[in-house]
């Protein structure tokens, strides 16, 4: 029985989730949700990423209490911090352009000084280890990879490329196979 993918494929959500997928070569049937209708905040839709890490066990989510805890910092960084400021971003250059608006370039430059600063911690943090929660790949890692894709399609990139540990993470994140077997499966 194959695992169903709710949401839409431009969604960071469900593309984290295509990339778990991916990442441990499972099959999946998609299913198209009504996004204008909010209908991919609704549960049971949610919460799905960790808890089919967890199903998928390592190395995504790791067995060890002390490993899963670090990985949880990382997943909380990333969502309090580089992903508030990356939405913000790719809404304002990627989204609006889509829609033929313009950006709001206070707006990207604040998120843009935003987002230098937690690759400043993650420049210290790749110092130490290989990845965010150590020396494998896991969901701390996975998390980001959607709007790291993003955000390198736009002028924003130079803030990563600023960064010598940060921007190698960044080229070894969006070289994995599982991602670009990702990126294959959403064109439209």
């Amino acid at each position: 029985m194959a695992i169903k993918v709710y949401g839409h494929p431009v969604s960071s959500a469900v593309q984290r989730v295509l990339l778990c997928l991916a990442e441990k070569d499972l099959e999946h049937e998609f299913v198209l949700l009504d996004m204008p209708n909010d209908q991919h905040k609704k549960e049971p839709l949610i919460h799905l990423v960790r808890s089919l890490a967890l199903k998928m066990g390592t190395p995504l989510i790791a067995e060890d209490p002390k490993k899963q805890a670090i990985i949880g910092v990382w997943l909380e960084v990333e969502a309090q911090k580089f992903d508030a400021a990356g939405q913000k971003i790719s809404y304002e250059i990627l989204i609006k352009a889509f829609k033929g608006l313009t950006p709001d370039e206070a707006i990207v430059e604040e998120m843009q000084g935003a987002l230098g600063k937690v690759l400043d911690v993650y420049e210290a943090r790749l110092g130490k280890s290989k990845y965010l929660a150590g020396d494998d790949y896991s969901l701390a890692d996975l998390h980001h990879v959607p709007i790291i894709n993003n955000l390198f399609k736009t002028k924003v990139k130079v803030v990563f490329e600023e960064r010598q540990r940060g921007s190698a993470w960044c080229a070894d994140l969006l070289a994995r196979p599982a991602w670009q077997k990702v990126l294959e499966g959403i064109k439209f």
